[in-house]
């Protein structure tokens, strides 16, 4: 089966753990290009760096952000969806967050915020698109796209009190690390992806996507062909039929080579 479209996670990923793009991985998205092949970059980060790169390699097809609660048409700069946090159940988080002093971030309209003082916790919370207030109150006029509970004493404290909202709470593990990003219920990479392929009428079993975290699994599976990358979770792994190298070894370009065979064909 000819495959129409891939989807690649970024972090851990496309990626290579000093956040660079190999040129083997940059070569093999450049021949599936030429071999007529959508790419769309998915991940959990902010519109600024898919829009970077999606910029970088020539690609022209929507971002899926915010864990799939934001697809953002960047050539016409235009937000094809956005599935914020209701007001309802973002202001009592994040007024609980305040008041217990947890660590948080927020994503709202297009910017990280942090309070004032807070701890950095992670190399992507500084730079131009963070910014911080004396308070959440003073910028959540409107719903945020997602939440970010940071450290173990926030996301067990964030679990007591609002684990069983109706809500998507999706969790990342750096070593002994957590974060918890609370979103729409609705929003997943997979639901962003599939009405993204309707967009462009290309059938699940015409899509490959690579990944390696638990967030992406549900994407893996939906796709006719989901590749799980070589420094992903066991759980990760084994959810999928297919397993590449590791982001530090162009696990990306071999899964590329592997299933759309047309790139490895020599120009005429």
């Amino acid at each position: 089966m000819r495959i129409d479209l891939i989807a690649l996670d970024l972090d851990g990923t496309l990626l290579d753990p000093e956040e660079q793009i190999s040129k083997r991985n940059r070569d093999a998205i450049r021949r599936a290009l030429e071999c007529g092949v959508r790419i769309v970059l998915v991940t959990g980060r902010g519109v600024d760096l898919p829009i970077r790169i999606s910029r970088e390699l020539d690609l022209n097809l929507p971002v899926i952000c915010c864990h799939g609660a934001l697809t953002k048409d960047f050539g016409a700069n235009r937000t094809l969806v956005h599935l914020p946090v209701a007001l309802q159940y973002a202001k009592p988080m994040v007024e609980f967050a305040e008041r217990e002093g947890l660590s948080l971030a927020l994503y709202h309209e297009e910017t990280f915020w942090r309070l004032e003082g807070s701890q950095v916790f992670m190399e992507d919370m500084t730079g131009p698109n963070w910014k911080e207030a004396k308070t959440f109150g003073d910028v959540m006029h409107e719903a945020p796209t997602f939440i970010r509970f940071l450290g173990q004493r926030s996301v067990d404290a964030m679990q007591r009190e609002f684990g069983d909202w109706p809500l998507a709470f999706r969790y990342e593990t750096w070593g002994d690390f957590i974060e918890c990003a609370v979103l729409n219920r609705e929003a997943s990479k997979k639901n962003a992806l599939v009405r993204l392929c309707a967009d462009f009428q290309i059938l699940p079993e015409r899509v490959l996507a690579i990944g390696d975290s638990r967030n992406d699994v549900p994407m893996l599976r939906w796709a006719g062909v989901g590749v799980a990358m070589g420094n992903a979770a066991p759980e990760v792994k084994e959810s999928v039929r297919f397993v590449t190298a590791s982001n530090r070894d162009d696990g990306v370009a071999l899964a590329i080579g592997r299933f759309v065979p047309d790139t490895q064909k020599k120009p005429a």
